[in-house]
């Protein structure tokens, strides 16, 4: 079909043969049935016959090569595929589209007009921001504090008739007890003494038994009196007392202790180890309440 429309006259000249073989086919119909079809190319005299006769040479050859063209093109998978095919070239025209336009088509289409999302910035008021400020100081200086009472212990302890109460507790106190400097260096050296190879817990649960005791109408009124009971604590009857000296975890135990922390409860008064105690009457008599390391302490 290339060679067709680039050269035209060739197709006019087939055309032209064409109709010469169907005319000769019709009038001699005998002729044509035994393949006697015979154009005298001597007897056309004409200059448009011998332009003919110097161009079929030309439009064979065509016609061989757009048969052989022909021949190596695959089958069609649809009939429809044989049917002309016109091939549209599709202008796109390029502009800005502004939102209000985008906003109009996309409703058109849906139908629905979505409202737009709005960043919506919260401040707070100075107000709050002071208050926020505030408590958040304020909690630091509890801590502080918390932590300046654990290094310097109170000085004065309350007591209420169950329970030795915080310094923040004193309005509910029933009595209060003056820490002296001399109570503060035998608590440290009784805990060091009775719990030297026990866990930190055991240590303030040792101090918390002799607070306990202080608090208790059925023992003495001060921590030396309470330390030095009669027949209550081994290293003052054999003499370890005097000769220890208070380590690190001591001191830090017996200051958590008076400042309220507790690893036994306020009603647990005796202590002992199973393994080295001589005298088991405590065990037998009282009621266990914990078991600390070596130590079980008893209410």
């Amino acid at each position: 079909m290339v060679i067709f429309k680039q050269n035209r006259c060739i197709a006019l000249l087939v055309g032209v043969i064409l109709v010469c073989f169907s005319a000769i086919s019709l009038l001699n119909p005998e002729g044509a049935a035994n393949g006697e079809n015979v154009i005298k190319m001597d007897k056309l005299q004409s200059t448009s016959h011998k332009s003919v006769v110097t161009l079929v040479p030309y439009a064979a050859s065509s016609l061989n090569r757009i048969s052989s063209t022909v021949d190596t093109i695959k089958p069609m998978l649809y009939t429809t595929a044989a049917e002309p095919v016109h091939t549209w070239t599709r202008m796109v025209s390029a502009g800005w589209l502004s939102p209000d336009k985008l906003q109009r088509q996309d409703a058109a289409k849906t139908g629905i007009v979505q409202p737009k999302a709005k960043a919506v910035v919260v401040t707070a008021s100075p107000s709050a921001a002071q208050a926020l400020k505030k408590a958040a100081k304020g909690t630091t200086v509890v801590k502080q504090s918390k932590a300046a009472t654990q290094q310097h212990p109170p000085a004065t302890l309350f007591f209420s008739r169950t329970k030795l109460l915080s310094q923040e507790q004193q309005a509910e106190a029933t009595w209060s007890y003056a820490v002296s400097e001399e109570d503060l260096l035998l608590l440290q050296k009784i805990v060091m003494a009775e719990a030297e190879g026990e866990p930190y817990q055991g240590k303030v649960a040792v101090a918390n038994v002799v607070l306990n005791r202080l608090r208790s109408a059925n023992f003495p009124d001060t921590i030396h009196d309470v330390i030095y009971q009669k027949s209550q604590f081994s290293p003052v009857a054999n003499g370890r007392l005097k000769r220890v000296k208070p380590n690190a975890d001591s001191i830090k135990a017996v200051n958590a202790a008076l400042t309220g922390v507790k690893e036994v409860t306020d009603d647990t008064y005796f202590f002992l180890s199973l393994t080295l105690a001589q005298d088991l009457t405590v065990h037998h008599s009282r009621t266990l309440a914990k078991t600390i390391g070596h130590h079980t302490f008893y209410k």
